[in-house]
This record gives C-alpha cells, structure tokens and sequence, in this order.
C-alpha cells in the first residue's frame, strides 16, 4: 500500500512524506514519520481517521511538539496537525478559539486588548488544543481557570461539547488526557476585562524573569516533572547534584533543574533515558515518585 498516495487521493488537505520530527518538536529531537497532515477542516479530520483507522495505520496528533519526546529510530505512521482549526471569534467576555490556534499568540493577542485572566500563558508553547488536553498551567493558573467548554471529536467520529466539570480538570491532567481517543476541536474561554497597562506589566516582569531563570536558549519542553505537593522537582533535581549532568546531548539544564536542554544533536533516547535516571535517583533518595509531564512517544 502507498500510503502517501492513498492519503493524496483522499483530497483532505497537505500531506507531507517523509517528515523530520526535530522540525515538529521543541526539544528538536526524533527520526523521520512517515506522513504529516494538515487537514483542511474538521470534516477532512474525520474522514482522514475513518481511513488511517480502517487501514490499522499508527497516527498521532502532535500540535506544536512541546510536550513530546520520539525516538531518532522514527515514527512508523502519520502524524496530523490541526493547524488549520485556527479559527478566533471574540464576544465579549467569550472567546471561542480553535484547537490549532497558538497559545501565546492567543494570550498575548487578548492581553493587549485588555482581557485578564490568560496571562499566565504568554510564556506557553503549544497550541490551544494541546493546552486544553495537558491543562497547560502556570503561576498557580491554568486553562481549567478559564476553559468554559470543549468541542471535542468523539471515537465514533460525533462532535460533542464538554462542559469545564466534564473536562475534569487537574493539575496538568484532563478528561483528554485519560480518554485520548477524544480529539480537541475548539474552546470556549471566559475571561474578564482589566487595567491593559497592568495586565502587559505583569506580563513583562514574568518574561524578564524568564530570560533570568530558563534555559530559553535551548531547544526544550520547559518542565520536565510535574511539582510534587509541597516541593519543587527542580530542587530536588539539584539536590542530587544532576545539574550539567548529561547523556549526550541532552542536559539538565545548570540554569533550572527541571529542564532538560539539547546541547547540540541530542536523541530523543538520549532525553528519555536522563529523564528516566532522574525519577530513578529521586524515588531511590526522597522516595518521591515524580510525575513526567512529557510523552514519550513509540
């Protein structure tokens, strides 16, 4: 079967053959995929997944790559990109986003016209959609704050609105997240209006302080452990002495423990194995088991 050509005939949108991952993920790491799609819209989606899943054919929805680690050994299947369900529609105090839509050109875009309430995401890789199923946060906010519902694409290919108590939101968890066979299509947020000046203020003083305590220079996926209660993994990690230590390429980060840089031409086995001989010394040690944010894809 040509895969390529099957998916070409299908007439849903960009196809893209033989993809380098490293220019789809923030750690800039992983092999070749074999096919990337942009569908064009919503009902491109669904017949694309009806196809890939008649023909037992691996799929993955990848958004901007923040969160994900492959392996440079490849990825045996096609990868699909909601860059197009970017559509942005503001009433009000509602905003109803698309699932492809970046999230800090959403947060920065809103912040500027004096909405509150999504500044904590202006610093946040991702897409909209990536955010909602990871329930993107920071500074003691995140999405589950200010999601009101969720469109999502149910397993059997129906569109379904979630409401925020469906979406069951956590810290850094979701309904998405344990059931990720549902897609994100779009969101609603609420958010409120406030002073502009203060709002882009604060937004200024969390960016210097970012440049001052994150390895931004780097290819990342900025945190790698969620903070366990009470604690902070980054201090953990340098408690046993890993910063600078390294596999490879890939480095705890000297500047914040709990980011894992690639130096150069870091694997993504490289990044997983220091991940994964972390959370080994942290639970030899401290007897915490900390929680990876990351996915390590297969």
């Amino acid at each position: 079967m040509d895969i390529i050509k099957e998916l070409n005939d299908l007439n849903i949108g960009q196809v893209l053959k033989d993809v380098n991952i490293k220019e789809y993920t923030t750690y800039k790491a992983g092999g070749i995929a074999t096919a990337l799609v942009i569908p064009d819209n919503v009902e491109c989606l669904i017949e694309l997944l009806k196809f890939l899943k008649n023909n037992n054919i691996k799929h993955k929805i990848i958004g901007r790559g923040s969160n994900l680690i492959f392996n440079d050994a490849g990825y045996n299947g096609v990868l699909i990109k909601l860059d197009n369900l970017n559509g942005l529609d503001i009433k009000g105090n509602e905003i109803i986003v698309g699932a492809g839509y970046p999230l800090i050109k959403l947060a920065t875009r809103l912040s500027r016209m004096g909405y509150t309430g999504l500044e904590f995401a202006t610093g946040i890789p991702g897409t909209v959609g990536g955010a909602v199923f990871m329930n993107a946060g920071a500074y003691k906010s995140d999405m589950g704050y200010v999601v009101k519902s969720v469109k999502v694409l149910t397993p059997n290919y129906r569109i379904k609105e979630l409401t925020n108590y469906d979406m069951d939101f956590h810290y850094r968890t979701s309904f998405l997240q344990k059931n990720p066979e549902y897609i994100c299509l779009e969101a609603t947020i609420i958010l409120k209006k406030g002073n502009q000046d203060e709002i882009m203020q604060l937004i200024e003083d969390r960016r210097k302080r970012r440049v001052e305590t994150q390895p931004l220079e780097y290819p990342s996926a900025g945190s790698v452990f969620r903070n366990p209660e009470g604690d902070y993994a980054g201090r953990l990690i340098e408690e046993i002495g890993y910063k600078g230590h390294r596999i490879g390429d890939a480095e705890v980060s000297t500047k914040h423990a709990n980011f894992i840089i690639n130096t150069g031409n870091a694997k993504g086995e490289d990044i997983k194995a220091l991940i994964l001989e972390i959370k080994a010394k942290i639970k030899e040690k401290y007897d915490i088991d900390l929680k990876v944010e990351q996915e390590f894809v297969e």
